[in-house]
């Protein structure tokens, strides 16, 4: 089986590398943060021109591989730009169940000058569930949505919001304008931003038909989460290769640290949980990409990426010691990183969870 890359993802993989190594480093990231956005408004735009904030908004042009690759390079430089979930997620959500004046949005939101946010997660939601307790509620020809949404990713910064909401049967999904909703933004522990939503009556529009969109909120969820593995694959790249360079360039006793045995076998050990989580990231992509929504699939990668995204942060910041930590050196900005893509959408026992409640699908072996 060839693995290999296209040769328009190939570009579309050299495009993105370079457009955010022009832009990105440590001292540009620890600028940028400082920031009320957290982001800049100047890169946004130059990834608008080249073509990456409407990925997917066409199937037949773009589907989850492209996803993927773009997402690993923003990974590997850290770039803050909320791409996935301010732009790719809930406007592939759009693109695939909106009506034709919701998907005049998605125009804007390619060009760059609106800003999309999926509020699904409520305040002790694990994993890929579609329950919530916000309520939509229909009166007349209208509908309001009442409740709390809280992480929302990019919800500091979102224009207009696609809100998940219970109905009489399944889950609704509504477009509501950012004026209408009272927001509480915050930094998460990996200096990016996200929201808390009160909604209290809001008048909001279905998406698309309207009723449930259960199947349609699921399928966006395991998309979201495929990126956030494709996007950890790229930050294990750069600390692994920042790990290496530093053990080849830090001299202990008059000699090199790579000619201690023991730290190059950890950093071997590191290789391995790399490429288990680079091949969990890329079997999750080509299901997804053939049209395999499958939980149990989106739970093995997960876990795989929460397991060595893990045992990648600790043993970078060990092997580098103190400067590991430091805020003017990347590693610790990784571990970071990694750190809250773990615990996004579930984390590890939380994909274990999920995959435990599938053994009763399968059969039972005789030997």
């Amino acid at each position: 089986m060839n693995f290999d890359l296209t040769d328009e993802q190939g570009m579309l993989r050299d495009v993105t590398r370079e457009a955010l190594a022009r832009t990105y480093d440590i001292d540009a990231l620890l600028k940028v943060d400082d920031t009320e956005l957290g982001w800049s408004r100047d890169v946004w735009s130059a990834l608008a021109e080249i073509g990456i904030l409407g990925l997917g908004f066409e199937p037949e042009e773009a589907g989850q591989i492209e996803l993927m690759v773009v997402l690993n390079e923003i990974g590997r430089r850290l770039a803050p730009e909320p791409v996935a979930q301010a732009a790719l997620i809930p406007g592939g959500l759009i693109a695939e169940l909106g009506n034709d004046e919701q998907r005049g949005l998605l125009d804007a939101v390619s060009e760059g000058q609106t800003l999309l946010a999926l509020a699904h997660q409520e305040p002790g939601m694990r994993g890929l569930s579609t329950r919530v307790t916000t309520r939509a509620e229909r009166q007349g020809d209208s509908w309001t949505v009442t409740g709390r949404k809280n992480p929302v990713l990019s919800g500091d910064c979102a224009d207009v919001f696609v809100v998940s909401a219970a109905l009489e049967t399944g889950v609704g999904l509504f477009v509501i304008d950012a004026d209408a909703v009272s927001r509480h933004a915050f930094r998460t522990l990996d200096g990016q931003r996200a929201a808390q939503l009160n909604l209290d009556s809001v008048t909001a529009q279905p998406l698309g038909a309207g009723g449930d969109a259960a199947s349609g909120l699921r399928r966006a969820l395991i998309r979201h989460q495929s990126a956030l593995c494709a996007e950890a694959v790229g930050a294990m790249e750069e600390a692994l290769r920042l790990t290496t360079e530093y053990l080849k360039n830090r001299k202990q006793f008059g000699v090199p640290l790579s000619k201690f045995q023991a730290l190059t076998q950890r950093a071997a050990d590191m290789y391995v949980s790399l490429e288990l989580a680079r091949s969990m990231s890329l079997y999750a992509a080509i299901s997804i990409a053939d049209g395999n929504y499958d939980p149990v699939i989106a739970a093995r990668a997960k876990l795989q990426i929460c397991r060595s995204g893990r045992h990648i942060a600790q043993e970078a910041i060990q092997l580098h010691g103190g400067i590991g930590v430091t805020a003017e050196y990347p590693v610790g900005h990784y571990a970071a990183r990694l750190t809250a893509i773990g615990q996004t959408l579930g984390s590890a026992d939380d994909q274990l969870r999920t995959l435990m409640g599938a053994l009763g699908s399968y059969e039972t072996v005789s030997l």
